[in-house]
Formats: C-alpha cells, structure tokens, sequence
C-alpha cells in the first residue's frame, strides 16, 4: 500500500484517527494515536517524533528524541477503537542520521 492508498483506506472507512504502533526490546506493544488530519503523504517519508525516553530501556533523558516512520504495507482498520481508527506499525529511526534505531526489534 502506498501513502496514498492509506489515506484513500482511511477516507473509504470513515477513520478519523491512526494509531502508530510498535514494540519495545522486551516485546510490549507501544502506541500513539493521532488525528488523520495531522498526517500527510510525507508523514511516511519523514516519520512522526516522539519522546524516547518514556519508553522502558531505550533513551536517556538527555538524547530522547526519536522517530517512529509508518509502515504503509501494515495498515489495517482497527476494530477495538470506538472511533473508526487505522492501525499502523512503525519502524523507529535515529531523528539526525535516519539509522535504524538498534533496539526497535
């Protein structure tokens, strides 16, 4: 799926909210929920920012910025939400060099 076929999915299903996802180096799901309408085809490319530091075991305080870039391959309608939501993993990346971040399983 292409960014663009993400936001058609999303329009075709009424979603108002994504849902970015990704685990943790011990296996725990993490997420953050955004409105559609702050996405857009560069989101895919340049990623969503995020604080690493709140995450168990990843960053210090210090050098906490992150990126998490979404996945358009994995998007699917969530159907836990009360609010249509796309679902989408993420990869998470170093927010200068754009390096895959060493402890994003």
């Amino acid at each position: 799926m292409t960014p663009k076929d993400f936001f058609a999915f999303a329009e075709k299903n009424g979603a108002k909210m994504v849902d970015l996802k990704f685990t943790d180096i011990f296996g725990t799901w993490q997420h953050c929920s955004y409105p559609i309408s702050t996405w857009d085809e560069g989101t895919f490319e340049d990623g969503v920012g995020f604080d690493g530091s709140s995450i168990r075991g990843w960053q210090t305080i210090d050098s906490s910025d992150m990126l998490a870039v979404p996945d358009p391959a994995t998007v699917k309608l969530d159907p836990f939400f009360k609010q249509p939501t796309v679902s989408v993993l993420a990869d998470i990346v170093d927010p200068i060099t754009k390096e895959d971040y060493n402890k994003d399983p």
